[in-house]
C-alpha cells in the first residue's frame, strides 16, 4: 500500500523494501501486518530476472553490477517516499548481497531525510549475515537513528519476525 499521510498520523510506522524474489517482501508484509504499518516497495525501473539474479553466473546482471560499482546505480520507479514527514519509525528491509545490502536501496536511503527517525533495518538471506550492511547503509543515508538490524533466513515465518518485533 501506498503511503498515506492523511492516514498515518505522525508516529506511525513505515515498512521501507526492496524484495528480488520475494523473501524481504514476506518479511516486510508480516512487520506491516504486526504493527499495522504502511508499506513502501522499492522497485527498479527494471525489474530484476531469475536469470539477472543468477549470482552463479558470472555474465549475470547482479555480477555485472557486483563487479563495476559504477554500474550498481540501478533506476528506481520512485526513491522519493511519498509523505515520508508523517513516520517516526521506519523498517528498512532489503536482501543481502555479497554481504552488503542490495545496492537497488541505496537512492532512497540518500534521497529521503531520516532526520527524527528510528530505523531498524532487516535483511533476508539465504547464507549471508547481516554483517556491516546495515551501518553502511545508516552512514550512506547520513541521517536518522538506526538501530541494530536482523538477518532473516529466506524462510523466515511471521513468527519468526513478531518475535523480533516483540523484541525491540
Amino acid at each position: 500500500a501506498a503511503p498515506d499521510a492523511a492516514a498515518s498520523p505522525a508516529g506511525s510506522a513505515l515498512v521501507v523494501y526492496f524484495s528480488a524474489t520475494g523473501n524481504t517482501e514476506r518479511a516486510a508484509q508480516a512487520i506491516a501486518s504486526a504493527l499495522n504499518a504502511d508499506t513502501f516497495a522499492i522497485v527498479p525501473a527494471q525489474p530484476y530476472t531469475d536469470a539477472d539474479l543468477n549470482w552463479r553466473d558470472e555474465s549475470s546482471r547482479v555480477c555485472a553490477e557486483h563487479d563495476d560499482p559504477a554500474g550498481r546505480h540501478v533506476e528506481l520507479q520512485q526513491a522519493q517516499i511519498p509523505n515520508f514527514d508523517a513516520y517516526d519509525t521506519v523498517f528498512f528491509g532489503y536482501p543481502t548481497w555479497w554481504q552488503q545490502a542490495s545496492w537497488v536501496v541505496d537512492d532512497v536511503a540518500t534521497g529521503n531525510d531520516f532526520t527524527g527517525k528510528v530505523v531498524h533495518p532487516f535483511t533476508t538471506s539465504s547464507s549471508s549475515p547481516l554483517g556491516d550492511s546495515a551501518s553502511n547503509l545508516a552512514a550512506l543515508a547520513g541521517t536518522g537513528d538506526w538501530r541494530e538490524g536482523v538477518r532473516f533466513s529466506s524462510s523466515a515465518t511471521a513468527d519468526d519476525v513478531a518475535g523480533w518485533i516483540n523484541g525491540l
